[in-house]
């Protein structure tokens, strides 16, 4: 890999739009939970957390998370969490983040409500103060426990509204998942002011795309793969200018593409397709923003830019305001004029 694209792509102000806070948690928070809570069983020694981190498949990974997932106990676990993926951000020159954030699986391991809100809040002024990254929030339904958990996300996020809260999206295992079945819920949101941002074509064909598009009215879809096996569904994502979180180096770790040389970006960009890179699970796919960028130009052969273009597609379908879109639009024309 060339020093010099490695510089530009450091240089890049970028933007996050595929980042769950559970999977987040870097080896040191994860280190630090698991010693804060032995009962969960996660390893508290490096090489072992590693071990740990790397997945045979899709199954396993869940089995990974889910016990990070049960570690997040109190404010101060969330804090934590929030803090240290600022930490990470920053290093990848990211100023904006849109974090996505499951607030039924952590009311019903026990977490309060309002610590749960604490924690958020206080770790996002934390991002800011001494990270200089801006934190929104996505609220995500675990679609595997049905409308029941998708009503409960919904009266929680429109209740609590917390600051930073811009979307509402559908997440867990998509096969026997339908996303029709949460159509009202999403209606709702949508109508209350919330970004439709449901995952779809992670694990399944591109009918579960299609339907995120056409019963959740979706702005973004979270990965969007197998979109890239549909030319029609390509056309129509491009020419309604709905964006796909793409995220590489998952979708290699979890089994769904071979490898990055194998993953469908190429055609998803080649039918002009808003594409963004993302991170998802970042430690435990041993992911970085600058990685995804790097691996995507080295199996593509992307110039410069088109490395900005990308980083510009993720500010443009964010849901920033459009004065800070702007700014971080023209920090970007300015790095990419200096190449």
């Amino acid at each position: 890999m060339p020093e010099n694209l490695r510089a530009f792509v450091a240089a890049l102000p970028k933007v996050e739009l595929h980042v769950h806070l559970v999977g987040s948690a870097s080896v040191e928070t994860v280190t630090r939970l698991a010693r804060r809570h032995p009962s969960a069983g996660v390893p508290t020694d490096t090489e072992e957390l590693r071990r740990f981190f790397t997945f045979r498949d899709f199954d396993h990974f869940l089995t990974a998370f889910w016990a990070v997932q049960s570690m997040i106990r109190s404010s101060a676990d969330v804090h934590d969490l929030v803090a240290g993926l600022a930490r990470d951000l920053a290093t990848q020159n990211c100023r904006y983040a849109e974090v996505t954030v499951t607030p039924y699986n952590h009311l019903l391991d026990g977490l309060p409500g309002d610590a749960l809100l604490e924690g958020l809040a206080t770790g996002r002024a934390t991002a800011l103060a001494e990270h200089g990254v801006e934190l929104a929030w996505c609220f995500d339904i675990p679609g595997e426990k049905g409308t029941k958990a998708g009503r409960e996300t919904l009266t929680f996020a429109l209740r609590e509204r917390p600051e930073g809260l811009v979307g509402f999206g559908l997440g867990g295992p998509e096969i026997g998942v339908g996303r029709a079945q949460f159509a009202p819920l999403f209606t709702a949101a949508r109508e209350a002011g919330l970004h439709s941002v449901p995952h779809a074509g992670e694990t399944s064909g591109p009918a579960t795309v299609w339907s995120a598009v056409h019963d959740l009215g979706a702005e973004r879809i979270g990965h969007g793969t197998s979109s890239g096996t549909d030319p029609r569904l390509l056309a129509h994502l491009a020419e309604h200018g709905i964006a796909l979180e793409v995220c590489p180096t998952s979708n290699v770790r979890t089994g769904q593409v071979e490898s990055v040389e194998a993953h469908p970006v190429r055609r998803m960009l080649d039918h002009g397709v808003l594409v963004t890179l993302n991170t998802d699970d970042p430690p435990m796919f041993g992911a970085t923003l600058n990685g995804e960028y790097l691996a995507v130009a080295s199996a593509l052969g992307l110039r410069t830019a088109e490395l900005a273009e990308l980083a510009r597609n993720a500010v443009r379908v964010s849901f920033l305001q459009d004065t800070r879109k702007q700014a971080l639009l023209a920090e970007i024309d300015g790095v990419a004029c200096d190449t």
